[in-house]
């Protein structure tokens, strides 16, 4: 075949291939716009019948919101039924008040005029019977009190006796009786304090160790406590002896934890003292604590607690001062209440009627002097320092209480063994050998040993030198001999230590 005819075959092959193509995507698309019509016709359909759908609820919110509208409606108009109603109600009732306010108001005004009318009569039938007496009304009165009284003198004076007899017997039998149920109520044992303490070894090669190489531990021990050690005199025992309890107390704890600590040395010695001291100061503050609990009494100042405190180590004619004190408040109380005092006040004043006591040796005066100058100082009531300052008898008793602490000190000092004037004795004569010490400068302490037979005087090194300590000590003997009486001889020894400390750091 030639050129030609492939190129007309070429051509009317291509020619029907696009008249193919043309009839398949006319077929094509008319299925596309006949599904795309069909979907839309379908969608109308819908669509109409969501619509219709809609317009019904609508319809029905309409209807529904209508009912609610009408009900809200009826509520509103019963509510102003009911408001309308109780508006009349409050208006008559307000009418009703103000007709029985303006009757009130008449019946007052009436009143006043009745008062005014009587008030009239009264004075108008005074006035005739003043006339007719020939007196006015108060010497009227002064006559028919002079009458009287000359009628009932006798009887008056007669029967004034009788009750003035009749008071003071009475009085007395209830004082009596008083007295005797307060002392009855109150039971508390009699407690008789020494000067000595008793400490029990744990071996008998403790007794070595504690009075150390040459002596110097219990030198120590005695130097730092003021307490004399005595480690012969009784077998398994070292005794104590000082007059001043608290020392002694001191003493004894020192030495227990020596004891249990094993190490015994002057350095050890002097730490242990000092921690003692501290162990001491809280059983003070517990001591004190625990007698204001016992009685019931509050409100004391701390500084006035630790000075009650103390008076548990401290006696007074070889009676504890503290168990003297809280016995002195319970039946002060029971009296106060008896005769219808302050309790308050009489237990208060009468737990610390002594406290001065502690301070006896650092204070000029009389204990129940200091007492009352420092109640007031630490701020107690007036009443209070005034029954602790009158308790003895250089200051007048003027109020109920202060009578009533003076009353139950005697009391609780009188019964049969509560005191023993002997150790007291024993004990002021103690505190005078130390105060003679203390009266000499660069004096460190003083404390008196052995039952007053040696007294020791700690010196200041600074102050002191070595040949000025053995004028000192003579000084010392020479005043105790002209001012004092005692039985015997008193060693007196001057104790100088000097220590240089360093650290190696």
């Amino acid at each position: 075949m030639d050129p030609i005819s492939l190129a007309v075959v070429g051509v009317v092959g291509s020619a029907l291939g696009y008249a193919g193509a043309q009839a398949n995507l006319k077929r094509t698309v008319g299925n596309v716009e006949a599904n795309a019509q069909k979907q839309i016709n379908d969608a109308k359909t819908k669509g109409q019948d969501i619509v219709i759908a809609a317009k019904d609820e609508a319809a029905k919110v309409r209807d529904e919101l209508r009912k609610e509208e009408q009900e809200q409606r009826r509520e509103l108009k019963k509510t102003e039924t009911r408001l309308v109603g109780r508006e009349e109600t409050l208006d008559k009732k307000l009418d009703e008040l103000d007709r029985r306010t303006e009757n009130l108001r008449k019946q007052e005004d009436e009143l006043t005029e009745l008062k005014g009318q009587i008030h009239d009569l009264r004075t108008k039938q005074q006035e005739k019977l003043e006339k007719i007496a020939k007196l006015k009304k108060s010497e009227a009165e002064d006559k028919l009190l002079q009458m009287t009284e000359r009628n009932i003198k006798d009887d008056l004076n007669g029967l004034i006796a009788k009750l003035q007899h009749d008071a003071q017997e009475t009085a007395e039998e209830k004082a009596q009786v008083v007295l005797l149920t307060a002392m009855e109520r109150m039971a508390s044992d009699v407690t008789t304090e020494r000067t000595v303490t008793a400490v029990k070894l744990s071996d008998e090669d403790m007794k070595g160790r504690i009075i150390g190489k040459e002596g110097r531990n219990i030198q120590a021990l005695q130097r730092e406590t003021g307490v004399d050690f005595m480690v012969d005199e009784t077998p398994g025992m070292v005794v104590l002896s000082s007059f001043d309890p608290i020392r002694r107390q001191v003493a004894r704890i020192a030495l227990e934890k020596l004891m249990k600590d094993g190490r015994i040395h002057p350095a050890r010695i002097e730490e242990v003292v000092a921690k003692a001291h501290k162990e001491l100061d809280k059983e003070i503050n517990r001591a004190a604590e625990d007698a204001l609990r016992e009685v019931g009494v509050t409100g004391v100042p701390k500084e006035i607690m630790r000075y009650l405190g103390e008076l548990k180590f401290r006696t007074s004619y070889g009676q504890n001062v503290l168990k003297h004190s809280t016995e002195m408040a319970h039946l002060a109380g029971i009296i106060a209440e008896e005769i219808g005092a302050n309790v308050k006040i009489a237990k208060t004043a009468a737990l610390l009627h002594d406290f001065g006591k502690a301070l006896t040796h650092k204070m000029e005066g009389k204990h129940h002097h200091i007492g009352g100058e420092l109640a007031r100082k630490y701020g107690m009531s007036e009443e209070i320092s005034h029954a602790i300052e009158a308790h003895h008898d250089d200051i007048d008793a003027t109020t109920p209480e202060a009578l009533v602490v003076r009353i139950v000190d005697a009391i609780s000092a009188a019964r049969p063994g509560a005191r023993n004037i002997s150790a007291e004795n024993f004990a002021e004569r103690m505190r005078e050998l130390e105060n003679v010490a203390k009266g000499f400068d660069g004096i460190n302490k003083a404390y008196a040993i052995s039952a007053g037979r040696e007294i020791r005087v700690v010196v200041e090194p600074k102050n002191i030198d070595d040949l000025t300590a053995i004028k000192l000590a003579r000084d010392i003997a020479n005043k105790i001999e002209s001012t004092m009486q005692y039985p015997g001889t008193i060693k007196v020894s001057v104790i100088r230590e000097t220590r240089a400390i360093e650290f190696a750091k």
